[in-house]
């Protein structure tokens, strides 16, 4: 990002942020029982005008975003998968009892849909932490979203990629967040945004908007372009793992801006759906 930047004329100054999910490494994400627990303390920075651009893991950035900022750009996007660093000999399908960690519950609701028989436990902190409480604890596997292990080069071989694993929206994306106002900053940035993971990407997001939901939920959402069509699958799963709901819709490029809301009014008007959205709504009122 710095170096993209730079291309254009705008060398940058890096400006280190702890924010809420960074400093709690105890209770899971979807305890926190807020929004953007990854982004509040940039966003802040953004608009006290203490940095001008904040660069985000997209699928951290809550639907709707604190009045007078905007995405200016999202760049290429990487892997959008999850993968499974597991201990060596250990094959999921073939053990009755293991116990994975992670602190996604969209990972922990379908992990249980497949396996209702595993454990699964809460792991918190940066990728070299979680890599290292792997190797101490007495865990079969962990999961992680495969994009940030490649980043950091840390991908082991005992891995194996989850294919069937729907993954967040925009899960794998990066965002430029930059002040609504500063038209210049914001037109710079556009320049360096990737139309086609931008396209996919709030298509994703746009399916999470209408179903409400956060990272306190588990929705999942993919978009993939075949030919000059969009293939979307879209996902609820409740939180235990026991009920499911999947759509898969097929639309042309110049029809994407109403793709997840169909996809999400499709979900809403189905028995099931609403089974699923109901029991989110019993979670976080109690």
């Amino acid at each position: 990002m710095k170096e993209q930047l730079a291309s254009l004329g705008y060398p940058s100054r890096l400006i280190p942020l702890k924010t809420l999910g960074d400093i709690n490494l105890v209770s899971p994400i979807y305890a926190l029982g807020v929004q953007g627990v990854f982004t509040k303390e940039l966003d802040g920075a953004l608009l006290s005008n203490q940095a001008d651009l904040a660069v985000h893991s997209l699928k951290d950035v809550p639907t709707i975003l604190p009045e007078g900022l905007a995405i200016a750009a999202v760049l290429p996007r990487a892997s959008y998968h999850d993968v499974l660093i597991y201990k060596t000999g250990f094959e999921p399908s073939q053990a009755r009892e293991a116990i994975i960690a992670t602190s996604s519950i969209r990972r922990r609701s379908q992990w249980l849909h497949r396996f209702p028989t595993h454990s699964l436990v809460n792991v918190r902190g940066n990728v070299e932490t979680r890599l290292r409480k792997f190797k101490e604890e007495r865990w079969d596997g962990i999961i992680f979203a495969k994009a940030g292990l490649e980043r950091l080069g840390l991908l082991p071989e005992n891995s194996s990629v989850l294919e069937w694993m729907v993954p967040a929206p925009a899960q794998g994306a990066i965002a430029v967040v930059c002040r609504k106002n500063d038209h210049s900053v914001y037109n710079e940035c556009r320049k360096i945004s990737h139309e086609a993971s931008e396209m996919g990407v709030m298509i994703e997001r746009n399916f999470l908007y209408h179903l409400e939901g956060g990272c306190s939920v588990p929705i999942s959402a993919l978009v993939n372009f075949e030919n000059d069509g969009i293939h979307f699958i879209g996902a609820v799963h409740s939180v235990d793992g026991t009920q499911e709901m999947k759509v898969e819709l097929q639309s042309r490029k110049e029809d994407w801006k109403s793709m997840g809301k169909r996809a999400a009014e499709e979900v809403r008007g189905s028995d099931k759906g609403r089974m699923i959205l109901e029991g989110f709504r019993k979670l976080n009122r109690s």
